[in-house]
């Protein structure tokens, strides 16, 4: 059984990439933790993956995420995966993207994967998009439909944010019941204060980190509270699911909205709140 201490001392931290970011990862986040790095539909792919170059030149493992509606042209997918692989990237993330309407011939992440293994598997680990609360514009049968056509070509599954840890131990077994096996990486909002996540919001490219806040009116009411949101009474509820062995639950997903110093200072919180239960239980 994965324990959480285990899961809160490598989480992936997602990073949208904006002028203050490289600096900001670099003074907060360790160097051993993983760097996911969004895709803007308005920017397209350049600040991504310029990010992810800069990223792993400073020792990061950076995982940058190729939008499939934001790839050009299959000569802009072979640009992208030769910069890529030649800084030492072997793990993207595959989501369909907000682009509308595609920036080139792929209308979504499976086209893209079908790409990438024709062009031989350059990375040796692919993620794609799960989604435990209902997709505002596609079926949750489809959505579960659409990572059984995928698993074949991805290593990993992340979860998209979700707020509600009994409708998450549902999902879960939803999907492994369809046979979707796929180690699972649980996405979980950062620590956060309400007007700086207004204004990532606001950004164009936070849509795909912060599309979830215009589908949970409720949980933005949070963040007038003082001290503002915390993942504290989620993952406390979470435990019993994603600790168990049948999740097939590999790591979280730390969606940080930019806000990497209070996130790095809740996850080493939380971690030593864990060691000392686990002391405590033990005693």
């Amino acid at each position: 059984m994965t324990g959480l201490d285990a899961l809160l001392r490598t989480p992936r931290f997602e990073v949208i990439p904006a002028k203050a970011t490289e600096q900001a990862v670099v003074d907060c986040v360790p160097a051993a933790m993983t760097v996911t790095i969004t895709a803007s539909p308005v920017k397209g792919l350049e600040p991504t993956v310029d990010l992810a170059e800069r990223l792993a030149a400073r020792g990061y493992r950076v995982v940058p995420h190729l939008a499939a509606r934001s790839v050009q042209s299959q000569q802009h997918l072979e640009a992208i995966v030769a910069r890529l692989t030649a800084c030492g990237v072997d793990d993207v993330f595959v989501p369909g993207g907000d682009t509308s309407p595609p920036a080139g011939p792929f209308d979504g992440a499976l086209p893209l994967l079908e790409r990438l293994t024709e062009m031989g598997r350059p990375f040796v680990q692919v993620g794609i998009t799960g989604y435990p609360e209902s997709h505002p514009k596609i079926h949750d049968d489809i959505t579960i439909q659409a990572m059984w056509d995928k698993r074949k070509y991805a290593t990993y599954l992340v979860s998209n944010v979700c707020f509600d840890p009994a409708g998450l131990g549902r999902w879960i077994g939803r999907i492994r019941a369809r046979g979707v096996t796929l180690p699972l990486y649980v996405g979980l909002a950062g620590p956060a204060e309400r007007g700086r996540l207004l204004k990532m919001a606001a950004v164009a490219g936070a849509a795909e980190s912060a599309r979830f806040i215009t589908r949970h009116p409720g949980w933005i009411l949070r963040f007038w509270a003082p001290g503002g949101y915390s993942p504290d009474r989620f993952l406390d509820r979470a435990a019993p699911v994603i600790t168990s062995p049948a999740a097939g639950v590999a790591g979280l997903h730390l969606f940080t909205f930019n806000q990497l110093q209070p996130a790095e200072q809740w996850r080493t919180a939380a971690l030593e709140r864990t060691a000392t239960d686990k002391r405590l239980m033990a005693g």
